[in-house]
């Protein structure tokens, strides 16, 4: 009795010493990055790069100054816009793409042109075309960030157990309720999981755009200031800034991965 009861905690406690034990990794990796960083910023190896306790420094002086975090916020509100929109245009279309074969066969030529299109390439078209430069970031989101949700939401209906559909429909549903009852339940994980991959598009769209007009805000335009300074400064920005456009970006992508794991339980089992 003993012995199973023994057994029975160490197997409730495996679980939470796995994920230390990848804590730990993560926590040895990334030290040993920045002890490489710092020890080929001091010694010369690399004479443009600055080191590390310099770079983490500024990073944490970004936290504290006024310009930057207005850059960040304009940023952000364009991806917080332009990703919702792209779920909104992407989900429906993936819908009807998957439930009606007709109408996919003939959109798959358009699809298959335009989804190959660089974002970047099209950004002086967006800029023509949409004013100000917030429409135009979040009209290059959308566009950018609405393809892998779009391909998600099409195979994931593809996935639909047949059977399912077609006991609705001898039931006497028809096609909307068919759908909403069964299509789009079972399409929802691989929705959600083009939502995540589409949420890193987004922030590398709205920086891109920034940097590429050069605008009045933006973390791109506050790279763009960053690199037309002088010295080693300069360059100590421009990381800090990378810095913090790399946790934001790891941040949402931990927040939705936890969701999607919460939400999706049984895919993960």
């Amino acid at each position: 009795m003993t012995t199973t009861t023994t057994l029975a905690r160490g197997d409730r406690l495996h679980p939470s010493r796995a994920r230390l034990g990848k804590l730990v990794r993560h926590v040895i990796g990334v030290a040993a990055f920045l002890l490489l960083w710092e020890l080929a910023g001091r010694t010369g190896l690399l004479t443009w790069l600055p080191t590390a306790s310099d770079s983490l420094a500024r990073v944490v002086g970004l936290a504290f100054d006024p310009a930057f975090l207005g850059d960040l916020l304009s940023t952000l509100t364009a991806a917080a816009i332009g990703l919702p929109l792209a779920v909104f245009v992407a989900v429906p279309i993936g819908l009807l793409l998957g439930t009606v074969p007709v109408v996919e066969e003939m959109t798959r030529a358009i699809v298959e042109f335009l989804r190959p299109i660089p974002s970047v390439a099209l950004i002086p078209l967006a800029l023509f075309a949409f004013q100000p430069e917030i429409n135009a970031k979040v009209s290059l989101i959308v566009y950018a960030a609405a393809w892998p949700i779009l391909i998600n939401t099409l195979y994931g209906v593809r996935d639909v157990d047949p059977v399912a559909t077609e006991t609705l429909r001898s039931f006497g549903f028809g096609p909307g309720s068919v759908i909403i009852r069964v299509s789009l339940p079972s399409a929802a994980p691989f929705i959600f999981t083009g939502i995540r991959l589409a949420a890193s598009i987004t922030l590398i769209l709205a920086i891109s755009v920034e940097y590429f007009v050069g605008g009045s805000g933006g973390i791109g335009a506050f790279l763009i200031q960053a690199s037309t300074g002088i010295g080693s400064d300069a360059m100590v920005d421009v990381i800090a800034t990378l810095v913090w456009a790399g946790a934001i970006g790891l941040a949402v992508n931990t927040v939705l991965q936890r969701a999607e794991r919460r939400l999706f339980r049984w895919r993960f089992a």
